[in-house]
């Protein structure tokens, strides 16, 4: 059973001490050379894009370059451990991602790193994942779904891609008492493939991998993993709509700096990346994409990345999921 870790850091890292005048000099004169963002993730996905949406504006007034730098691998573990053992100077970003700060950290025994060995700068976008079914399937709703599953034991089975999609569907399961089972994929494409040809019948997944399907009919929307309807999707519920309010479940992709970088630069960084964050081409950009853009400062987003460790860790336990 994976061991609870207790944080002792508050709000994940966040705490602000007083800053020396060197700190506040630094502060001044940042950036005065190019910033490099980790990215623990492959080019052309969907935090990559993200990620370029937003520092395509940031710090444009300085005359310093922002560089993606993708580290992919291990599930966002390589590129997150690599970005909390960087000098804390805020010139090596890391992107904060939930299904690697919040959940891995409960389902692999030594990821490389731990939550609070960063300090959390601001939260850029949420985006929920989608719970389908092949339109084929006899269901209309997760109600349905959990009863059909119930009536056919270990013939009904649900396609998981990644951290959070299978603890949004361990979630499901826990929640409705079903006994639909879990079919892991390396990617949301195969999944989705699989499922289009009727060789699994539902998935919680993510939105772009998902959308045009449901939007053409060949899968059938049973609930977006949120409180409300998704702007996209305006047709298909939303999980508190749909009988299960415990299963609101977003993706989070925020900013982190490694622990020890100076409080005035993480002040400063999270301030321009709000900037960023409330231009109307970026917000209508991401929004069309499907991701609600968020913009919170360095002590918020702490807690919430606290929050959502916590949560999850609740939930493995309770799913009995052993780290690996």
């Amino acid at each position: 059973m994976v061991s609870r870790r207790l944080l002792c850091i508050s709000a994940m890292g966040t705490t602000l001490l007083g800053a020396s005048p060197l700190a506040i000099a630094q502060a001044h004169d940042y950036p005065n050379k190019p910033i490099r963002i980790i990215v623990p993730f492959a080019p052309g996905g969907g935090t990559d894009f993200v990620v370029r949406t937003i520092v395509s504006k940031a710090f444009d007034g300085s005359g310093q370059q922002v560089i993606v730098d993708n580290r992919a691998g291990a599930g966002g573990n390589l590129g997150t451990a690599a970005g909390a053992k960087v000098a804390p100077d805020g010139y090596t970003l890391t992107v904060a991602y939930m299904g690697t700060l919040a959940i891995g950290q409960w389902l692999y025994k030594d990821a490389g790193f731990r939550p609070q060995d960063f300090t959390y700068i601001t939260q850029f976008v949420s985006v929920p994942l989608v719970a389908v079914a092949n339109a084929n399937v006899p269901i209309k709703n997760l109600k349905e779904l959990a009863a059909y599953a119930n009536e056919n034991p270990g013939k009904v089975s649900y396609a998981a891609a990644g951290d959070t999609s299978q603890m949004t569907g361990e979630l499901f399961r826990l929640a409705s008492k079903s006994k639909i089972t879990q079919v892991p994929y390396k990617g949301a494409a195969p999944a989705v493939n699989d499922l289009l040809g009727g060789h699994i019948q539902a998935g919680f997944l993510g939105l772009a991998a998902t959308s045009e399907h449901i939007k053409s009919g060949k899968l059938r929307g049973l609930a977006v993993t949120q409180k409300t309807r998704l702007a996209a999707l305006p047709d298909v519920p939303s999980a508190t709509e749909a009988g299960y309010p415990e299963l609101e479940v977003s993706d989070w992709y925020g900013l982190a700096a490694p622990l020890g970088t100076p409080p005035d630069i993480v002040a400063k960084i999270s301030a321009e990346f709000q900037r960023v964050l409330k231009l109307p081409e970026v917000k209508e950009r991401l929004n069309k994409a499907g991701f609600d853009t968020a913009g919170n400062s360095p002590a918020e987003f702490g807690a919430y990345v606290k929050h959502e460790y916590e949560r999850w860790g609740r939930i493995v336990k309770e799913a009995g999921i052993e780290a690996k």
